[in-house]
């Protein structure tokens, strides 16, 4: 499936191979390579997998592999916690002393 020119996409990139890197890195860091995933503008129509530049909020022009088209944050904090509410709910209290402040 082709992805339209001025979509918001997510490229990634090898910035540093392994043996470009620093050799004052930690070792571990050293044997991996420098990657670098930006969010963008496609400029030009593309299909997942292709190289292919976006330009970024910023304005920079950036290349990369293309990973997907309208990337969003799959990530959360976790399950509910109810301690965590009443925390809040003290704070209030403690920082507004029950003014009413909503």
């Amino acid at each position: 499936m082709k992805i339209e020119k001025g979509t918001w996409v997510r490229i990634h990139d090898i910035v540093l191979s392994p043996q470009e890197r620093s050799p004052n890195l930690p070792e571990d860091t050293k044997k991996v390579p420098l990657e670098m995933w930006v969010k963008g503008f496609l400029l030009e129509e593309a299909m997942i997998g292709e190289r292919v530049a976006v330009k970024t909020i910023t304005g920079r022009n950036v290349e990369g592999t293309l990973l997907e088209a309208n990337p969003y944050y799959d990530h959360d904090f976790g399950k509910f916690v109810p301690e965590i509410l009443e925390i809040g709910l003290q704070l209030k209290e403690i920082l507004w002393a029950g003014e009413g402040h909503d």
